[in-house]
């Protein structure tokens, strides 16, 4: 179920020999996104459990079978932001369905994170998905209600 987006992030990391390489290549997906308006940096949206600020804002689009999950992003710590973009490439544009399927530990796994992150980015990058398989799984039992 990876994205052609994450694919390709895949690549890259095979591609890039050195950790240190690769820690510049996820800096610089997180320079590339659009950073979160400040409005949307509300404790609503922020993440708990990550040593720096984390906000997650869903964007849910559709309805029924064609609804479609995506979310913004974005942190204070630089290493952080690209942890967003790399999640965004494996989630954003599938359906509630199969956000609430996706096996993030085993997508992330293929960039061999876990044994370089720190230990608080790691719980971090838990907590990430952990909020972002919450806001699917609150539209889909909105999605049930509604439906019923």
């Amino acid at each position: 179920m990876p994205t052609e987006a994450f694919a390709e992030i895949v690549d890259t990391f095979e591609f890039l020999e050195e950790w240190e390489e690769r820690y510049r290549f996820v800096i610089e997906l997180g320079k590339d996104m659009t950073p979160l308006e400040d409005q949307l940096r509300i404790p609503a949206t922020k993440v708990n459990g990550c040593a720096s600020q984390v906000w997650i804002v869903p964007e849910i689009t559709g309805s029924g079978t064609n609804t479609r999950f995506s979310f913004n992003g974005d942190s204070d710590a630089m290493i952080v932001r690209g942890l967003i973009a790399i999640l965004r490439t494996i989630y954003n544009g599938l359906s509630l369905a199969e956000v609430v399927e996706v096996d993030a530990s085993a997508e992330l796994a293929k960039l061999g994170l876990h044994g370089h992150l720190s230990s608080q980015r790691s719980n971090g990058l838990v907590a990430m998905v952990a909020r972002i398989r919450t806001l699917a799984e609150k539209s889909l039992e909105a999605d049930s209600v509604a439906a019923a």
